[in-house]
C-alpha cells in the first residue's frame, strides 16, 4: 500500500489509522514492561515500575497527535475531482490543517498560482481573514511573495481556479511553487 504524503488527498484518514496503531503500540510496550516486572519481583515499586512510567511519556506525546488529528475532517470526493479538473497542470495541495496560537483551520484544498495561493475552507468555523494574514505573514518571512486567499464558497473557487489555470503562464509556475508548497507543507499538522 503506497503511502499517502501530507498535502495528498487521504492525508488525514490515513493518519487517523497510522497515529492510532503508533499510539496504541506505545503505550503497549510499558504496559507490557509493568506486568514483566510484577510478574518476576511480585512487587509494584520496582525498577520496572519507573522504566514502564518514563516509557509511557512519548506515547502520551503521541497521544496528543492522535487526538489532534482525530478531530479533523477529510474532504469529500466530489471537492477533492472537482478542484483537481479545475486546476489543470497547478500544484495542489489537499486537507491542510494551519496551526497558530490563536486557532487551527482546517483548509480543504489549495492551488498554487503563478502569483497566489488560493484555498477553498468549507469549515463554517474558520476564518479566512485571519487564515489569510497568518499564511501571508509566513510566507513572506520566507522571502515568498504571494497575495492568499481564502474562498469558503466552492464556487467561487473552483471560477477562480480555472481562470487560473488558463493562464499561459500556468504551466510554468510549478517549477516556482516548489518553495510555496515546500513552506506550507511544514506549517501544516
Amino acid at each position: 500500500m503506497k503511502k499517502i504524503e501530507k498535502g495528498e488527498y487521504g492525508y488525514i484518514h490515513s493518519q487517523k489509522i497510522r497515529r492510532s496503531l503508533i499510539t496504541l503500540v506505545m503505550f503497549l510496550i510499558p504496559l507490557t514492561i509493568f506486568v514483566i516486572g510484577l510478574c518476576v519481583t511480585h512487587k509494584r515499586a520496582t525498577m520496572f515500575t519507573f522504566v514502564a512510567i518514563m516509557s509511557c511519556l512519548p506515547g502520551c506525546r503521541m497521544a496528543v497527535s492522535m487526538i489532534m488529528m482525530l478531530l479533523q475532517k477529510s474532504i469529500s470526493q466530489e471537492t477533492y475531482e472537482k478542484t483537481k479538473a479545475a486546476s489543470g497542470k497547478l500544484p495542489q495541495l489537499y486537507e491542510m490543517v494551519f496551526t497558530a496560537y490563536e486557532k487551527n483551520t482546517p483548509v480543504d484544498s489549495i492551488v498554487l498560482g503563478p502569483k497566489s495561493v488560493i484555498g477553498y475552507c468549507s469549515s463554517s468555523k474558520a476564518s479566512p481573514e485571519f487564515l489569510e494574514k497568518h499564511l501571508t505573514d509566513i510566507l513572506a518571512g520566507n522571502n515568498i511573495k504571494r497575495t492568499v486567499k481564502i474562498y469558503t464558497d466552492f464556487h467561487s473557487f473552483e471560477v477562480r481556479v480555472k481562470e487560473m489555470a488558463a493562464l499561459d503562464t500556468a504551466g510554468e509556475s510549478a517549477a516556482r511553487n516548489e518553495k510555496t508548497r515546500d513552506v506550507l507543507l511544514a506549517i501544516a499538522l
